[in-house]
């Protein structure tokens, strides 16, 4: 990946710029995170709903290919430097418009059909004060998830050429490879909530952050050779893949019908804008000032609060609120 240089002005309007796109995804989120959850049969919730950051997971690793694409087949670095850059932009605002098509033909799930008809559908955001609790919970588990989301993915990339010393070429296979290896994990992460519960997978995700985010990034750092970093992202994943295979589920399980998508969107939507979308440019701001390792201890922070949360919030897939209305 081209390492591109930014004036100040340019890193704060990308930081506002990461900031609504995380209010964005945020929308999106909630509904389809209740959308999947609704669609799946009780047993099998935690399977289907971690399809959802299969699909998510599957878009950065698209935006990889195309990068790898532009760099090898159609246009210099020069180029992509110069206009290039603007390509994959230009393709997801064209998948966008397919997006609104596709869901415009969905069929409504019949837990939002029966809501519906008992006339319990409230999807303003002020009926979220009804569900204080709820709303904190959501914000609390998704803290560290999504700092640890976005910082082996957006981030990663940057940290494999700048810290790391990649070159572009192995910096692009590695992160496509451990991309598909993260993956090919959230199907199998989300059956096994469906055996064990959900809060045994958050807790070995916060418990795994806590004490192995400082050691994995700071051997990455020092890593020698491309395969060492897959290895070490590898592993990362199989922890991190704890969160982000079941998050929506739980997420989800906390709400009923009349009230879910909002109460799922709206706190996600800020927390990740505040704690996701923000990961890449906290992590450049401490290398800038020679700090770099601080970020890890800021990643390992907000995973050890989010730990506090899974420790006390109650197992969703024991006590789900999904049927509440009824």
């Amino acid at each position: 990946m081209p390492s591109i240089r930014c004036s100040s002005s340019r890193s704060c309007a990308g930081g506002i710029a990461r900031i609504i796109q995380g209010l964005s995804l945020g929308g999106e989120y909630g509904t389809s995170a209740t959308y999947l959850t609704e669609m799946a049969d009780e047993r099998h919730r935690g399977f289907y709903s971690s399809f959802q950051y299969v699909t998510l997971i599957g878009g950065q690793l698209c935006a990889v290919i195309v990068l790898l694409l532009l760099q090898k087949v159609f246009l210099s670095n020069e180029e992509i430097r110069a206009w290039g850059w603007r390509i994959p932009f230009l393709i997801g605002a064209g998948l966008a418009v397919i997006a609104a098509v596709m869901q415009r033909n969905l069929q409504e799930t019949e837990a939002f059909e029966a809501s519906k008809q008992r006339g319990k559908r409230d999807s303003s955001i002020r009926a979220l004060l009804n569900y204080p609790r709820e709303v904190l919970l959501v914000v609390g588990l998704t803290a560290g998830g999504t700092a640890a989301f976005y910082t082996y993915t957006t981030y990663m990339q940057k940290f494999l050429k700048l810290s790391v010393g990649l070159t572009d070429d192995q910096t692009t296979m590695v992160t496509a490879a451990s991309l598909v290896f993260a993956m090919c994990l959230q199907p199998l992460y989300g059956a096994i909530s469906d055996s064990i519960g959900r809060k045994w997978l958050l807790i070995g995700f916060g418990v795994g952050g806590v004490l192995f985010t400082i050691p994995i990034l700071t051997s990455l750092q020092a890593a020698k050779g491309a395969f060492a970093a897959f290895l070490l992202i590898a592993a990362a994943w199989m922890i991190v893949s704890g969160y982000t295979s079941i998050n929506a589920v739980v997420k989800a399980e906390l709400f009923p019908t009349s009230i879910r998508a909002t109460g799922v969107g709206v706190p996600y939507a800020l927390t990740v804008s505040i704690f996701g979308g923000t990961a890449d440019s906290v992590a450049l701001w401490f290398k800038s000032i020679g700090h770099e390792t601080w970020f890890y201890y800021y990643l390992t922070g907000l995973i050890a609060i989010s730990l506090v949360v899974y420790l006390f919030m109650r197992d969703t897939k024991k006590d789900s609120a999904m049927k509440r209305d009824e």
